[in-house]
């Protein structure tokens, strides 16, 4: 089994297959193993590089799980890129098609309602891991971290358009070159 991990398109394979199934409601859920296997276990990037590509999966259109098409192509070209994507989404729209049936068929069932009140707290933390692991790996330091904050909190609180927040935090920063801080 170990020699197969060793080529790249099996280790994708391996890597999004198994989190797909925790994608199951966000894919911001899984981003901290994403980055545990990539940059820890992999070696495929640098937690820099990731958090670059994970700026870039996020700004272009489309779901932000992109981030696995990303990495996919860095590790394995086009064909990684088609391996990582198909094994992130693949396995979970199965799973969302037999949930869905019986979701439908088991409507307002007391086993629902615990579900969702007991995944809540799950999916909050998986989030706040997530957050972690970005706000760690922001080159810039302090500043950038503030600034991550402050246009989190901006766009959470607001009907800001985030497009804006990246134009004013890149402003800022071309502002700080400038005078030297």
């Amino acid at each position: 089994m170990e020699a197969t991990l060793k080529h790249p398109l099996i280790a994708l394979l391996s890597v999004f297959a198994p989190l797909s199934i925790a994608t199951v409601g966000s894919g911001q859920a899984i981003i901290a193993d994403v980055e545990r296997q990539v940059v820890d276990v992999h070696h495929w990037m640098t937690h820099a590089q990731f958090v670059n590509d994970f700026a870039i999966a996020r700004l272009a259109p489309g779901p932000g799980s992109l981030l696995a098409t990303l990495i996919g192509w860095q590790v394995g070209g086009a064909t990684g890129a088609i391996v990582a994507t198909l094994a992130l989404f693949g396995p979970t729209a199965f799973l969302m098609y037999g949930i869905a049936h019986l979701w439908t068929r088991h409507q307002d069932a007391r086993w629902q309602t615990a579900m969702q009140a007991g995944l809540r707290p799950v999916a909050a933390g998986l989030l706040l891991a997530a957050v972690y692991v970005l706000l760690n790996g922001l080159d810039g330091g302090l500043t950038a971290k503030v600034t991550a904050l402050v246009a989190a909190v901006i766009v959470s609180t607001t009907r800001v358009n985030a497009l804006l927040l990246v134009a004013g935090g890149a402003g800022f920063f071309v502002l700080l070159q400038v005078v030297g801080m």
